[in-house]
């Protein structure tokens, strides 16, 4: 089982040396810390006491079966579970110190700060340009020049603008599935986040389309904390720094995604990767 992912991780995610710090502690280096983390739907806990940190410019990862909970700590960490009534958190989440489910926190700054793709591409039936523009213009930008240049970056920085750049004014819902998906990461980067959130961002996609993903996540590291729910084993050791396992609610084991898929501390982490189970 040691060498079960080796060639993969050799290649990519090994080659940081980042790792998940103590979960009881945090550093200057960590974009997020989540301390004794426990949540609710109504009655039932999906949660339970979870504490990690993720550092900064790094590639997270987050594996499990199904209904684990590795999707609903995502998007806690940018309050989209509010939105769903008679959920309930306890514990901390920290953004750079601060945290998130603090009194008097403005979720309009802390979703701008976090930006976040799904399993499905969600494009807005509108054109390639305004998709990217809406954050923006909806924070108040106006100035044109300013608008175009933020789209062209945010375009290249996804790895579209040259398949678009000659069709801005054309629909997004005219672009391929990878296309879509790509168009949605380049409208969260177009409110300059610092966190980036990815929920199964390429389960629904091709071969080929996937790869232009994972080899996205892999350069946007250099600039931007992001964290990947995947169930694709092979993904998260090809693009992660770390990697967190999940079960049943609980955090079974967490650290540099080299030493969880070569040398797992717990059996059960072993099971879950060498497909015994999930």
């Amino acid at each position: 089982m040691t060498r079960l992912f080796s060639d993969i991780i050799v290649t990519r995610a090994a080659s940081s040396q980042a790792g998940f710090s103590s979960p009881a502690e945090g550093t200057a280096a960590d974009r997020l810390v989540v301390k004794n983390v426990n949540f609710w739907y109504g009655p039932k806990q999906a949660l339970f006491d979870i504490s990690l940190t993720i550092p900064e410019k790094s590639v997270a990862a987050f594996i499990g079966p199904s209904g684990c909970g590795k999707s609903t700590l995502l998007r806690c960490v940018n309050r989209m579970n509010d939105l769903i009534e008679g959920t309930r958190l306890t514990g901390q989440i920290l953004l750079e110190g601060r945290d998130i489910y603090s009194a008097g926190l403005n979720l309009v700054d802390l979703r701008r700060r976090v930006g976040m793709v799904f399993q499905k591409s969600n494009p807005f039936p509108k054109s390639i340009y305004e998709n990217v523009g809406y954050g923006p213009r909806v924070s108040g930008v106006r100035d044109r020049a300013r608008l175009d240049h933020l789209v062209e970056r945010c375009l290249k920085q996804s790895a579209l603008w040259n398949e678009v750049k000659d069709r801005l004014h054309a629909s997004a819902l005219e672009l391929s599935g990878g296309q879509q998906q790509r168009l949605c990461i380049a409208r969260a980067l177009a409110t300059d986040p610092e966190v980036l959130l990815m929920d199964e961002p390429a389960s629904a996609l091709d071969p080929k389309s996937t790869q232009a993903i994972e080899d996205l996540i892999f350069d946007l590291k250099r600039d931007y904390t992001i964290v990947i729910v995947t169930h694709n084993m092979q993904q998260a050791a090809r693009v992660s720094d770390t990697t967190a396992f999940f079960y049943e609610g609980r955090l079974v084991e967490s650290g540099p995604t080299e030493q969880l898929f070569t040398h797992p501390r717990e059996k059960q982490t072993e099971d879950y990767i060498t497909g015994r189970f999930g």
